[in-house]
């Protein structure tokens, strides 16, 4: 009696294991039997991860920090300015006093040797504007290493920057790019100093035949006989406060006329070239209509930092 119960409860427990394994399994497989179906059972969900395509995973981690389901993607970081060109920010003075007190030519008094220091260089007497612009970094065609154009006009000159999304810097902008936050009169050294060893400026004189310049025939040896141009850059000191190469020299620089309001010419000249002129920041000859072309004249490029080329302060005509 007692071995009979036995068996009987023996197998009654068989039953109860068998129904629980049947019905684990179903519950695994899900509908119709097919694995991964329905829920993952509690315990192998760490598995189920591991099935998962690698690359399906990669998405959520870069959208979504552990944790951090607020955080935003990194912002992404856009240049003021291309890398051929410098970007200046800052405030143009309208009236800077700078006394000369060496001149190397007292007669003429187009060359100082050394400007009065002040106390307080970046103070200006009249209301400031604020510039943010690009500014190429060397002469036109804007590449180290290569000499800067010559021989161009303001037309020309005008026509080139636009051609290329860019425009023909005012003069306000191209004296604040020189000058630097402090309103120096050179754009190098201590900003007071003339130094001819630093750029290509007060070189003698060569007098030039306008009549062989214009002549198509003679044209090309005058103006090799007169050329003093030096390649881009090949002198490293020569180098402005906002890091603009060859501001004083190399090639007298047109710009489009802003302080004087475009008067007499809407063009002007600016920086100076290699012979015993004034190469220095501030002044501009205004004495050439925009058709003027010379062995010594070239260019640079600016636009609005940001990339719009945007227009000159005064409509270029």
């Amino acid at each position: 009696m007692r071995r009979g119960r036995t068996f009987v409860l023996f197998g009654g427990w068989l039953t109860v294991l068998a129904i629980a394994s049947v019905s684990g399994r179903s519950r695994a497989a899900g509908p119709g039997g097919a694995p991964g179906g329905g829920a993952v059972a509690p315990g192998a969900e760490g598995s189920a991860r591991q099935l998962l395509p690698l690359q399906g995973k990669a998405p959520v981690a870069l959208l979504d920090s552990p944790g951090r389901p607020d955080a935003a993607p990194p912002a992404l970081t856009v240049e003021a300015c291309p890398a051929d060109m410098v970007e200046v920010e800052g405030n143009y003075c309208p009236l800077v006093e700078q006394k000369c007190t060496r001149w190397l030519d007292p007669a003429t008094k187009l060359q100082c040797a050394e400007f009065e220091r002040v106390a307080s260089p970046s103070h200006c007497s009249m209301r400031t504007e604020r510039k943010h612009f690009c500014i190429d970094r060397y002469e036109w065609p804007n590449r180290a290493g290569e000499l800067p154009r010559s021989m161009a006009s303001w037309v020309e000159a005008k026509a080139t920057c636009e051609g290329i999304g860019k425009r023909l810097c005012g003069d306000t902008e191209w004296t604040l790019a020189c000058e630097g936050p402090e309103h120096h009169p050179y754009p190098y050294g201590d900003g007071y100093a003339r130094d001819d060893a630093v750029c290509n400026v007060d070189k003698p004189y060569i007098w030039p035949h306008p009549e062989r310049v214009y002549n198509p025939e003679t044209s090309v040896q005058e103006l090799a006989r007169l050329d003093q141009r030096e390649p881009s850059g090949a002198r490293a000191s020569c180098v402005s406060p906002y890091g603009v190469h060859d501001m004083a020299g190399n090639v007298d620089e047109w710009v489009v006329n802003v302080s004087q309001f475009g008067q007499p010419h809407v063009s002007g000249l600016k920086g100076g070239y290699w012979g015993p002129v004034r190469t220095r920041c501030r002044p501009m000859t205004t004495g050439h209509e925009q058709t003027f072309r010379y062995y010594q004249t070239g260019f640079r490029c600016c636009e609005d930092a940001g990339g719009s080329s945007g227009v000159a302060p005064i409509a270029a005509r």
